[in-house]
């Protein structure tokens, strides 16, 4: 069973709720793509869970403005 996370152990990751719950299911969306599910998918973990995961551990990011952006090309 997956660990029941808590919005307060995002805090100081990401600077909204809002922002949360899109990074997650973005990333949720591009694992999925990448992965092949075949008929024993129902017991695979779910990729909700694991963006969550990642988010915590800091592996996903996200850019506020252009700005930053370009800042952070350089």
């Amino acid at each position: 069973m997956p660990t029941p996370y808590c919005v307060d152990d995002f805090e100081g990751k990401v600077d909204s709720l809002y922002r949360l719950v899109i990074l997650g299911a973005r990333r949720a969306n591009q694992i999925s793509k990448t992965e092949s599910h075949g008929f024993g998918a129902a017991r695979a973990r779910k990729t909700t869970i694991t963006s969550m995961e990642e988010v915590l551990a800091g592996k996903v990011g996200y850019f506020t403005s252009k700005e930053e952006e370009e800042d952070y090309l350089d």
